[in-house]
């Protein structure tokens, strides 16, 4: 039989293994909800800035049965608060959010602090990702990166940051190169650290925000150049889009990731008729995850299943009040499946 990290090894790489994986990456596919800190005692806030304690919620996800990786952090604001901007650490149900930009401008760039990657939060993820190195073998360790668009997004005012795509072309472009230089040095810390996949979330990048011109020329240009600059032999990467799929098949179909990842309001018959040679993750609703029954979780995990998806995941972040058992409910389906 597979391991968790030998099965999603091979969906990468194109092979049809017994069962598609089941996994949720981390970051902004928050995995941790409140029922399962409970369980083991270790709590949100403090496990963002405690690596010892992050790498221990990481694994609980795996051993209380919930999907088959370890995903670190558990937000999307590491990035941006090593870049300047306060963030609000959250509590045990609402999770980190900035609540100060750095910036008012993309022509600002130049007051944007680097990443350093030896200090910092930046620090207790790939700390985290070492000790689930050190002390795992089987399961796949998922690193996680806030994607370019919604990184620049989250370091100035978002409203400011769409318009001066348009007014400001030139200077959104360096400022675009800047965040995204900073997302590789922090991804390949990651992989350095011992991570076999990087999970890239990209939210604020959707073809319905952005339209599939500027969708093109920000969003799938700097995931490729984030994608460009963490290639390693043998390492998996995700890229998940928010948003309808509709208006920008032919341009996500451009994107050079393992596998690409939608949320709920994407049908997966539809995105695996227009994106029929790709290996496609998704897309268990959350709400249902949060708010139904185990019932209806099985249900909608086996149309996931008939509808083409590869790698079995909630189609967003969870809810950090969604009972552990639906949770559980989605493993527990396919694993029955294999009996």
């Amino acid at each position: 039989m597979l391991t968790p990290k030998e099965r999603l090894k091979l969906i990468f790489e194109g092979g049809h293994p017994d069962r598609p994986a089941c996994i949720c990456p981390g970051g902004m596919m928050n995995m941790v909800t409140k029922d399962l800190m409970e369980e083991v005692q270790v709590y949100l806030p403090e496990a963002h800035t405690d690596a010892r304690k992050m790498a221990d919620l990481a694994k609980a996800v795996y051993e209380k049965g919930c999907f088959e990786n370890f995903g670190v952090p558990f937000c999307m604001t590491v990035e941006a608060e090593e870049m300047g901007a306060k963030v609000d650490m959250g509590t045990n149900i609402y999770e980190p959010h900035v609540v100060e930009y750095v910036i008012d401008s993309v022509s600002e760039v130049d007051r944007l602090t680097p990443v350093d990657v030896t200090r910092g939060r930046a620090k207790v993820v790939t700390d985290a990702i070492r000790i689930l190195k050190e002390e795992t073998k089987d399961v796949p360790i998922v690193g996680n990166l806030t994607g370019p668009v919604s990184t620049a997004s989250s370091v100035m005012e978002p409203v400011n940051f769409y318009k001066e795509l348009r007014k400001k072309n030139e200077e959104a472009h360096r400022y675009m190169e800047f965040i995204t230089d900073q997302l590789i040095a922090f991804g390949r810390a990651q992989i350095e650290a011992g991570a076999d996949v990087i999970a890239i979330s990209d939210p604020s990048g959707t073809g319905e925000i952005l339209g599939p011109k500027y969708f093109e020329e920000f969003a799938v240009t700097y995931i490729n150049r984030l994608l460009g600059g963490l290639q390693k032999e043998k390492l998996g990467t995700i890229v998940h889009i928010c948003g309808q799929m509709s208006p920008v098949y032919k341009e996500i179909n451009e994107v050079k990731s393992s596998a690409l990842s939608f949320d709920s309001i994407v049908p997966m018959k539809e995105a695996r008729k227009h994106l029929p040679d790709r290996v496609l993750m998704g897309n268990v609703s959350t709400y249902a995850l949060e708010f139904g029954d185990p019932e209806r979780v099985k249900m909608l995990t086996k149309s996931c299943i008939k509808s083409g998806s590869d790698i079995i995941a909630p189609a967003c972040g969870l809810g950090m009040k969604s009972p552990l058992v639906n949770i559980q409910a989605i493993l527990a389906c396919m694993q029955e499946d294999e009996k």
